[in-house]
């Protein structure tokens, strides 16, 4: 799961990146009241100032709190399933042994109705097993759809409260072979994203800094 997470959170610096720069480029040049010639100037300004920073993506992972608390739901959730279906299993697997050992002093009849009943219960065993499955990575698609929103709001924020123009993702496969360190935005990233998470959390630590601040 972490790995298709880091995938994901590649694909959320991108689509971050791409809303900040029509934010901050685009609607800035619709809006402009100069010549064709001044717009092309301050385009090609723009261009040369870019803002750039990076965010490691397996050290976000492994240090949001959000994250960490989802996919430890989400693995308490695999494991009571995987109990359950064990469970079921080994019962099923004993009234077949049961069937199998007193079968020679049953009726044709009653053989046949308990064969029956076993691959009834055989089916409903495998549907359960399939539904087990498809809710768990249903979960997980909510979970990355949840990260998604998390990150790439967070991001768009912080990128405009920091004049950045540009956010990469850092991380092995991403395609980035060096990064000079006095880019590297992520603790702060990581940092901001887990000040939010505590605080909806804990509601009442908002409140109680608020009047803090007030006093």
């Amino acid at each position: 799961m972490k790995n298709n997470l880091s995938l994901i959170l590649n694909i959320i610096l991108f689509v971050a990146v791409a809303v900040l720069y029509y934010e901050e480029f685009v609607e800035d040049l619709f809006e402009e009241d100069d010549d064709n010639e001044q717009v092309e100037e301050a385009d090609a300004g723009h261009a040369g100032q870019a803002a750039i920073a990076y965010v490691n993506t397996d050290s976000l992972l492994a240090n949001y709190k959000y994250f960490e608390k989802v996919s430890n739901e989400l693995e308490k959730k695999r494991s009571k399933l995987q109990r359950e279906y064990t469970r079921r299993a080994e019962a099923l697997q004993k009234q077949f042994e049961d069937y199998q050992r007193t079968m020679g002093n049953m009726t044709i009849g009653q053989a046949r109705a308990v064969e029956e009943d076993l691959t009834r219960k055989r089916e409903n065993l495998l549907k359960y097993q399939e539904s087990v499955t498809q809710d768990l990575m249903r979960r997980e698609a909510e979970i990355t759809q949840e990260l998604y929103q998390k990150v790439a709001d967070f991001l768009q924020e912080y990128g405009k409260q920091q004049g950045l123009q540009i956010v990469l993702s850092y991380s092995p496969g991403s395609g980035v072979l060096f990064a000079d360190e006095a880019l590297d935005i992520t603790d702060a990233v990581i940092a901001g994203l887990n000040e939010d998470f505590e605080q909806a959390e804990n509601p009442s630590t908002k409140a109680d800094s608020t009047a803090a601040d007030a006093q």
